[in-house]
């Protein structure tokens, strides 16, 4: 080789770390939830519920001994637990309540490594109403795309809203945000993003505008909850107190968080929209259209949006109104929307499958199939998550947890009291990412705390509103696994985009604790 010759040095690899996928996320943490169950210490407090076919209270004490009590208030008064026994009686309260100063160490009940695959079973087994849910929801979607009335209208809402596009992201987060703080959506959200997604995407936006704008936003409503029957109501009544107690505080947080969160989505969308490569999710944005967006016509045809085909539209959007109207106003659960959502996938298999341009039995089915099955995976990471509480609860060491993280407030006064009891409650979410569960688990435990730090229990409230739901922003035990999942979405780029939300509620929300604590 001539000495004279340059060297060309070969341009080092970077090395870069990849965040696994939401599968082996979940894997991980259930590997790591049945190790803790080896490490933690088993304990139970003992839990209190209300009969309804005897009508009298019932405790089950560490050691899983049942016993009755007539369902007084002076019975309730002699167990230490300040809710009001209408609360129970009335079916306010339907999960059994831990029972102050009950707690007992119990005899370690470690899982074993066929627990890891048992608890992801069993979590599906319990997720199944919500699975269902969600299948017949994908299934419905696959009978509109093949119909292509959403190819027609889209072309048809893309003219209308040229030039003002960040007008719907507004609205529908108004609207997510409204859903939140007043019924609690959050598993129910994964109905709009079908029917948004398409939108979004049409309007130049990517898919983290859309997480933002459905899961984020109801998100920031239930932190902020006003009337949300499955957070603030259900802790409030845990708690021994009238969920209208702190209600000023919990609006004026409300506003301050929506404007937050408009302003934020509104700085990202429009980056986004003026340079699509500074997209948090721009390297999996190929793949993402191919899956949500929907063709826009033969070449330079335009679809015709006829008659049947605006028929079929307003059948799937009057399905999400109904849902939230008989989420709010009746009390729905899973099952119900389900069958609510098949009666209209049913009238609208019979409009795309009927007719001389009409698909066909065969193909509506095998559209609805197809549908459906493009979202078992959205179902299973449900059901995964679940298996991780699974094995926390079996093992014995959530209550432990609890029990720990009370003794760190115990003579603690002041703004410190409540910080403290925001960050608890904030690493509380992580095992227990239920709002309501971990409402009556929690609350009668800690609440009586801020009695001895002479603080009002409804700041108590708050704190695990605001501590619980900075957390679920994260958790991958949380709805937010099955949200990226069915938008194929890394949990890395997710985390990259929700990060400064996360911190605003902590400061925000903790500033906003401690000021309430100054005053009261």
């Amino acid at each position: 080789m001539d000495s004279t010759t340059p060297m060309v040095e070969t341009p080092k690899k970077k090395f870069k770390l990849k965040m696994p996928g939401a599968f082996v996320i979940l894997f991980i943490l259930t590997i790591v939830a049945v190790m803790a169950t080896w490490i933690i210490p088993a304990g139970s407090y003992s839990k209190l519920s209300y009969d309804q076919a005897s009508t009298e209270l019932k405790i089950t004490d560490a050691h899983g001994n049942v016993k009755k009590v007539p369902a007084t208030q002076n019975q309730l008064d002699k167990l230490h637990v300040k809710i009001d026994i209408k609360q129970f009686t009335s079916g306010g309260i339907t999960a059994a309540v831990s029972i102050p100063n009950t707690y007992q160490r119990l005899k370690q009940n470690p899982a074993g490594p066929s627990d890891i695959t048992t608890s992801m079973v069993n979590g599906t087994i319990q997720a199944v109403d919500i699975m269902v849910f969600i299948l017949v929801l994908g299934g419905m979607i696959g009978v509109v795309k093949v119909s292509g009335a959403f190819e027609s209208g889209l072309v048809a809402l893309t003219k209308k809203t040229k030039g003002h596009e960040f007008l719907s992201i507004f609205f529908v987060s108004i609207l997510m945000v409204l859903g939140g703080t007043l019924c609690g959506i959050e598993e129910e959200a994964v109905a709009f993003y079908p029917i948004l997604v398409p939108v979004f995407i049409a309007m130049g936006y990517d898919s983290i505008v859309c997480v933002g704008a459905i899961f984020l936003a109801s998100s920031i409503g239930t932190t902020f909850s006003t009337i949300n029957p499955f957070s603030v109501v259900i802790a409030s009544n845990a708690a021994g107190i009238d969920f209208t107690q702190g209600m000023i505080w919990r609006i004026v947080g409300l506003v301050v968080g929506s404007i937050f969160l408009i302003i934020y989505l509104g700085r990202y969308s429009k980056k986004v929209k003026a340079d699509p490569t500074a997209s948090f999710t721009y390297e999996d944005s190929e793949a993402f259209n191919k899956l949500w967006s929907v063709a826009s016509g033969d070449g330079n045809k335009e679809p015709v949006f006829t008659i049947r085909k605006k028929i079929i539209l307003l059948l799937f959007v009057v399905t999400f109104p109904i849902m939230v109207w008989g989420v709010m106003a009746k009390g729905w659960w899973f099952p119900t929307m389900a069958s609510s959502f098949l009666v209209f996938s049913i009238a609208i298999m019979i409009l795309t499958g009927t007719g001389k341009e009409g698909l066909g039995e065969k193909g509506v089915i095998d559209a609805f199939v197809n549908g459906a099955s493009s979202l078992v995976g959205v179902s299973f990471i449900i059901g995964l998550a679940r298996g991780i509480n699974i094995v926390l609860n079996q093992g014995l060491i959530s209550d432990t947890i609890l029990q720990y993280a009370s003794s760190l407030v115990v003579g603690v006064s002041g703004p410190i009291f409540i910080i403290v009891m925001m960050i608890i409650f904030f690493f509380l979410g992580f095992i227990v990412p239920s709002s309501s569960g971990l409402a009556v688990l929690a609350m009668p435990i800690f609440a009586p705390l801020a009695d001895s730090a002479n603080i009002p229990r409804y700041i108590v409230v708050s704190a695990y509103q605001f501590g619980q739901y900075a957390m679920l922003f994260l958790a991958p035990t949380g709805l937010v696994m099955a949200t990226l999942q069915m938008l194929d979405i890394r949990y890395s780029h997710w985390v990259k985009f929700v990060w400064p939300v996360v911190v605003f509620v902590l400061l925000f929300g903790g500033g906003l604790l401690v000021l309430q604590v100054l005053v009261s």
